[in-house]
């Protein structure tokens, strides 16, 4: 068989990715015909630049999702022969088949390894920025609402962390070595805790006047958040349904850690102004709770620049983690996600570019569907 021209690899790999079309085209025909019942997200469909944004972003999380079903090899498979085989490559030994985007320095396929890639960052990114938030969230509103002494405590280890060097801090607490004294175990049973606080806070203060659904509520919440996090912070679980690897635990509680104090500041700043206002004092009048007014006055309100917020820092850590990955502190030595794969690439650079170039591109889409993802929300709030 003959090397593929690039208009064969690029028709390919849109047959690879007919999944990822078709959940597109359905996406995006239910979304626009609904957009006026869907608030927020329903808006964004009036914007350009969001509707590129959300395009971007939805490709690579359908990528992640159906990626079993996309890939062309085993990500981690060698195939002898195959070794810096340059893009259209055809495979030994298989009949019909080629490497798409060619082969890396193990003879791996770089168009599976990229594929898969986006299942590691889309599985860590999302997932740790949301409990990022929660942790955010959860400070930031007393911090705003009450202030005095707590509000001067919280800040000054939040502004404590954020003094450190990012990426430094980062590297201390991702290295193998940090694994031994205990300190990611320490922050993941801090750090996990609080999304189980305030999904039970939550719900404990919207339920309040009615006991019977209070209790249903917030016990449930409370086992399954209790269940998953005694298997995801100490890998105490005896079903083995929640649990998390090692050196995806560090990962995961040094994305929290450095994210959650700028949340927080986030948040308390724009507490600090909504308490101020009318429907605020309102609630206070009619004898409601303190966190019922945090929660469920002040934090819908905030909701538009948190939403935008949410949307850069997803971006953020897309980028840090490709970081770890290209000096080599990811989440295994083997895994295909895009940093280990760029730091993979990088050393024949000069020779073969593209087992760095591919993962680089996919990385920058996704950051860049972020990006204007995020600049498309902020247009549609500013309009409410």
């Amino acid at each position: 068989m003959d090397t593929l021209s690039w208009p064969m690899i690029f028709g390919k790999m849109a047959i690879q990715f007919t999944p990822v079309w078709i959940a597109l085209l359905v996406t995006f025909a239910l979304s626009i015909q609904f957009k006026r019942r869907l608030g927020l997200y329903g808006k964004l469909f009036d914007s350009t630049v969001g509707m590129a944004g959300f395009a971007l972003v939805a490709f690579w999380v359908f990528t992640a999702i159906f990626a079993d079903l996309i890939i062309t090899y085993d990500p981690l498979g060698q195939l002898s022969g195959m070794k810096n085989a340059v893009p259209g490559s055809p495979t030994t030994g298989v009949e019909n088949a080629w490497y798409l985007l060619g082969g890396d320095h193990l003879a791996r396929d770089v168009f599976s390894r990229m594929v898969m890639g986006a299942r590691r960052v889309l599985a860590i990114a999302p997932a740790a920025t949301i409990i990022a938030f929660m942790v955010g969230i959860t400070l930031g509103l007393p911090a705003g609402y009450f202030g005095g002494k707590l509000d001067t405590a919280l800040s000054f280890i939040a502004n404590l962390v954020l003094a450190f060097p990012v990426i430094l801090l980062f590297y201390l607490l991702v290295t193998p070595e940090i694994r031994v004294t205990g300190i990611p175990v320490a922050l993941a049973a801090i750090l996990f805790l609080f999304p189980v606080v305030f999904v039970c806070v939550l719900l404990n203060s919207r339920f309040f006047t009615s006991p019977p659904k209070r209790n249903l509520y917030v016990g449930t919440a409370a086992i399954l958040g209790l269940w998953a996090y005694s298997g995801l912070a100490f890998n105490a679980d005896p079903t083995g349904f929640w649990s998390m690897d090692p050196n995806l635990l560090n990962v995961f509680v040094s994305v929290v850690f450095v994210n959650a104090p700028t949340v927080f500041r986030i948040v308390r700043g724009m507490v600090m102004d909504l308490k101020a206002r009318d429907y605020v004092a309102a609630g206070q009048t009619r004898g409601e709770g303190a966190w019922y007014i945090m929660l469920w006055e002040i934090l819908p309100n905030a909701r538009g620049p948190l939403i935008v917020d949410f949307c850069l820092r997803i971006g953020y850590t897309t980028i840090l983690l490709g970081t770890l990955g290209f000096f080599g502190l990811g989440v295994s030595p083997e895994s295909p996600d895009w940093g280990s794969t760029i730091d993979d690439g990088r050393r024949l650079l000069s020779i073969y570019p593209h087992p760095a170039v591919v993962p680089a591109l996919a990385l920058m889409s996704l950051v860049l569907g972020l990006n204007l993802l995020a600049d498309g929300l902020r247009e549609e709030s500013l309009r409410d």
